[in-house]
């Protein structure tokens, strides 16, 4: 009897500090919740007082609901809240893109950039404010072409269309590739085919709508295969 008496005396206890708290996606839950990342200290105590240490224990992710513990990979993970504004900035930015590629001087390509992104979760998206929102990313260049020495008569205007494809090409990574591990296929999927959608509007896709497109496909992680197939698919009717 002596031995499960001891074994209640002594032991080892853990004890926790908390570093930082907000709110997470729990799997344990299934739902946002609110956290503290907690780091802990092994000790070996007796009648309850921690005497030897016994090393530290790596930071964990405590849900405030369930109390589970993750570790710290599961901040990661977006919550409900934070995946949805990335969903409706994603199709925000993938409609700039068809815009800019296509020129933006298509009545039918406008109409149908304006509509996926209200139905994305802009409803006070309107022409006006898309293109205004184009004309600032085509006007930021990501450097000055007069820090440039010109290679010929064409060479500013060359720089300039460079740069503008450019900064639109890096706010499409930006919008896409945080968010593509956290799709399955058929919601990158998806993504890709809106953007189909815009293209075909006004007809056949241009050269530098395609090109772009598969520029969507890349970002969100698609094999180049899958994404030909998805725009021969787009443009077939059903």
């Amino acid at each position: 009897m002596a031995g499960p008496r001891l074994a209640g005396l002594a032991g080892v206890r853990t004890s926790w500090r908390t570093l930082d708290d907000g709110e997470f996606f729990c799997t344990g839950c299934g739902g946002d919740r609110s956290y503290r990342l907690r780091a802990g200290r092994r000790r070996f105590a007796v009648l309850g007082i921690p005497l030897v240490p016994r090393g530290d224990v790596p930071p964990v992710v405590e849900c405030a609901a369930c109390r589970r513990h993750d570790d710290t990979g599961a901040l990661d993970h977006p919550t409900t809240n934070r995946l949805a504004t990335m969903l409706r900035e994603a199709v925000h930015s993938v409609a700039l893109s068809v815009l800019a590629a296509s020129g933006a001087d298509s009545r039918a390509t406008l109409e149908a950039a304006v509509e996926a992104v209200r139905a994305a979760g802009y409803p006070e998206c309107d022409e006006d404010s898309l293109l205004e929102r184009l004309a600032a990313l085509c006007a930021d260049p990501l450097y000055d072409p007069a820090a440039h020495e010109p290679g010929g008569p064409e060479f500013p205007d060359a720089l300039a269309a460079a740069d503008h494809h450019m900064a639109v090409h890096i706010e499409l990574c930006e919008a896409l590739e945080p968010l593509a591990p956290h799709l399955a296929a058929a919601g990158r999927e998806a993504l890709l085919l809106q953007g189909a959608a815009i293209a075909l509007a006004d007809g056949p896709y241009e050269p530098a709508e395609r090109d772009m497109l598969e520029s969507v496909g890349c970002a969100l992680a698609l094999r180049p295969a899958d994404t030909e197939r998805l725009l021969a698919a787009a443009r077939t009717p059903s």
